[in-house]
C-alpha cells in the first residue's frame, strides 16, 4: 500500500462560492485491490461567519482529531488515507479500507481519551477507487486550463 514516498497534493476549489481545501494522494497506489470500501468521516459545522471555513475553536478540535487519526493502527494493510476536504461547512477525512469492523475498532482506539466528536461515518463500496480517481481527474483538468 502507501509508503513513505507517497506524495500529497493540496488544492482549492469553490463549492457554492466558498473555498474548499483538499489534501489528497497525488496518484493511486499500486496495490489497492483489497481496500474496496470508501469510508467518509464527516464533521458538519457552522462556518457562516468564516466563509464556510471552521471557526477557530472548531478548527483547533479538528486538528486534535486529525493528529489522533494519523495514529490509527493498520495503515497500508487495513486502510489508506485518500484525502481530506475542509470548507463549505464540512470537514471530511476519506479513507479506503479493507474491513469495516477492524477499521472502526482501530479508529475508536486511536480516539480513546478524546471528547466525543460530532462525526458521521459512511461506507461505500468503491473497489475501483473511482472517488479518488475523479478527484485526481478534476484537479488535473483544472491545472491544465
Amino acid at each position: 500500500m502507501a509508503e513513505a514516498e507517497d506524495t500529497w497534493t493540496v488544492g482549492q476549489i469553490k463549492i457554492n462560492g466558498r473555498p474548499v481545501i483538499y489534501k489528497f494522494l497525488s496518484q493511486l497506489p499500486d496495490e489497492k485491490e483489497k481496500l474496496n470500501w470508501l469510508t467518509v468521516v464527516a464533521w458538519k459545522y457552522d462556518g457562516s461567519s468564516n466563509n464556510g471555513m471552521p471557526p477557530k475553536e472548531i478548527n483547533n478540535s479538528m486538528i486534535k482529531l486529525e493528529d489522533a487519526l494519523e495514529k490509527i493502527d493498520g495503515d497500508g494493510q487495513i486502510y489508506e488515507m485518500a484525502y481530506t476536504a475542509t470548507g463549505n461547512n464540512l470537514k471530511e477525512f476519506v479513507y479506503y479500507i479493507s474491513n469495516q469492523e477492524e477499521f472502526m475498532e482501530n479508529f475508536n482506539n486511536a480516539l480513546s481519551g478524546h471528547p466525543r466528536y460530532p462525526l458521521a461515518i459512511n461506507f461505500y463500496e468503491d473497489s475501483n477507487w473511482s472517488d479518488l480517481s475523479k478527484l485526481l481527474e478534476d484537479f488535473s483538468s483544472a491545472a491544465n486550463k
